[in-house]
This record gives C-alpha cells, structure tokens and sequence, in this order.
C-alpha cells in the first residue's frame, strides 16, 4: 500500500508550527546511540524557555547504508525525524497523519523494494505462501540450517511436480504443503490404513536447482 505523500505535512511545516505557537519555546536535540551502522536520536520541546521538563518528546532511529541519502546524511535525517515525531506528540499533525512527509517517503520506498523482490504476482496464492515463507526465514537462523533454501528456492519449487507419481499396490495418497523449517514439501503416503510399522515407506520427492521435483529412481 503506498500513501500519498501531499496527506502528510514536512518536518519543516511542523517546525514552523510549533515556532508560531510557541515564539519563546526552545526544540532540543539529544544522541542517544551511534554506531557504525545505525543512530537514534531524542528530541524534546519545550513549550517556554524556562521550562524544566518538556512538553513533548519523539525519538527516531535511522540505519547507515552503503548508497543513497543515509550513506552520507544519516545522521541529519534521524535529527530531523525525532524532531516530527516530537511534533507529532505535541498536537502538530493532522488527526491519523503522525508520520512526517519524509517518514512516509521512507515507508514507500520499503514497500517498492519489497514488490519488486516479489518472485509471485500480488494477490495470488503463491504470493501468500510467498509473504508466509518470508516471515517464517525473517524468525529462523539460517546458520543453524545450512539447509534451509532462500526464499527464491522456496517460491519456484511451487507448483511444480512430477509428471508421474509413484506406484503402491496400496495405493498412495499425496501430500504437499510447506513445513515449520519454510521448506515446501511433495510425496505420497501409504493409504492402507494399516498400523505405521505395516504400511509401505513414504516416497517423497526431491527437488532439482531449476524447482522441478523428481522422484529417485526417475529422471
């Protein structure tokens, strides 16, 4: 969902409200963390210059990245955020629209680049096992699974399956579906209904680089 960016007023607008409202107010700012990754900074305002205590804080955190803005402005950004998100809590922002102009540009570029790592087409099916296997890989530890498969391994593995199943003078019944771990899963069961240790072995597929299952033995 992308918001439209005229609905929400700039830190700039906010700054200026506030200045308007309160002439002898003071706006501070404070680094409370910095680190080679990441800064979170408080702001405070103070609706008189003698005031002890603030009338209202905001905090906000920016991350350092390798290109774009925050390669560089970091920093000013995080400042600048914790300033309208102080704003937001002093009454300075339209009813529904506590986020800044600038944070909501933030919250569609993350939304652009998530559609555009998308492998399956929004509101398919696929795409919701897709959105599931996503928030299953962002809980797991992937270096305590060395085989746990990315999510693109995962997402072309749906769909496609054997052209023949395998045989059982039983008679075999299909399972497929994803498991705990994120990884999809294809095979048969023995039907029989016999007790576990009487039933034939479970005959489940294998899956190849390119996402189609096969059966060992097959091609």
């Amino acid at each position: 969902m992308m918001f439209n960016l005229q609905d929400y007023e700039t830190v700039d607008e906010r700054i200026h409200k506030f200045w308007k409202e309160y002439p002898d107010g003071r706006i501070e700012t404070e680094l409370i963390e910095a680190s080679n990754t990441r800064y979170i900074v408080i702001a405070k305002l103070y609706k008189t210059e003698a005031d002890t205590k603030p009338a209202a804080t905001g905090l906000a955190s920016e991350t350092i990245t390798e290109k774009g803005v925050n390669s560089n402005f970091a920093l000013e950004n995080c400042e600048s955020s914790a300033i309208g998100r102080a704003s937001a809590n002093l009454g300075f922002s339209a009813k529904g629209k506590r986020g800044s102009r600038e944070e909501m540009a933030k919250v569609n570029e993350w939304e652009k680049r998530e559609e555009q790592r998308r492998y399956s087409r929004a509101g398919t099916r696929a795409a919701a096992v897709e959105d599931a296997l996503r928030a299953s890989f962002q809980v797991e530890n992937k270096q305590d699974d060395p085989q746990q498969w990315s999510i693109a391994d995962a997402v072309n593995a749906v769909g496609a399956k054997p052209k023949e199943p395998p045989l059982c003078e039983n008679g075999m019944i299909l399972k497929e579906g994803v498991a705990k771990s994120g990884k999809p899963y294809y095979g048969y069961v023995c039907g029989c209904g016999k007790p576990k240790d009487e039933q034939c072995n479970p005959k489940w597929a294998k899956i190849t680089a390119q996402g189609n299952w096969y059966f060992e033995g097959g091609e």
